[in-house]
């Protein structure tokens, strides 16, 4: 007989696990030293958070974007969605690892939402004002500003969850029954 259920016992330690990833995932976009921006193939010019480099071949000349006023708002909307995001993290491991402390669950979805909302006006003012400042040509938004959307996106599918779960109370201390949803005879 094959059954197939949702065992919430697992929410307790995947939650903070995809939280992990999306730190990581935060710290490569903000990290990166290219791939947020670069033209056809970074033949001539490429992009950093950080940076521009601009040349040919083995001859690059960097200029640092943080003369910039747009790019240092950028800069600071993602490292404190960053620290938010670590600080949601501890609490979340705190609340669902060590012991289950359901009170805790909302806070960790707002936080998580504040960084979330952060996150996403930094990834958005960032090609805006370099289109409107910077653009000389087609440009492509790489790897490490899609490291940037992807932690994204995992702290708002998070944030979700973890405003769900205190519903889920008795499952997640495994105190319910297992539903489940298919079961073939």
């Amino acid at each position: 007989m094959f059954r197939c259920g949702v065992s919430y016992p697992r929410c307790r330690w995947i939650l903070p696990l995809l939280l992990l990833f999306a730190i990581i995932f935060d710290i490569i976009a903000i990290a990166a030293q290219s791939g947020w921006v670069e033209d056809e193939n970074a033949k001539t010019h490429y992009a950093s958070m950080w940076r521009q480099c601009r040349g040919r071949n083995d001859q690059w000349e960097c200029k640092s974007l943080m003369d910039l006023p747009w790019a240092q708002a950028v800069a600071a909307l993602m490292i404190i969605g960053l620290i938010i995001l670590i600080l949601a993290f501890v609490i979340s491991f705190v609340a669902l690892c060590c012991t289950l402390n359901i009170p805790l669950l909302p806070v960790v979805g707002c936080l998580l939402i504040l960084a979330v909302i952060i996150q996403i006006i930094a990834l958005i003012i960032y090609p805006v004002k370099f289109n409107e400042q910077i653009y000389e040509g087609y440009y492509d938004y790489t790897w490490a500003y899609g490291f940037g959307w992807g932690a994204t996106i995992l702290m708002l599918g998070c944030g979700i969850l973890f405003y769900c779960l205190p519903h889920y109370e008795d499952e997640l201390a495994g105190l319910a029954k297992t539903k489940y949803i298919y079961t073939s005879a």
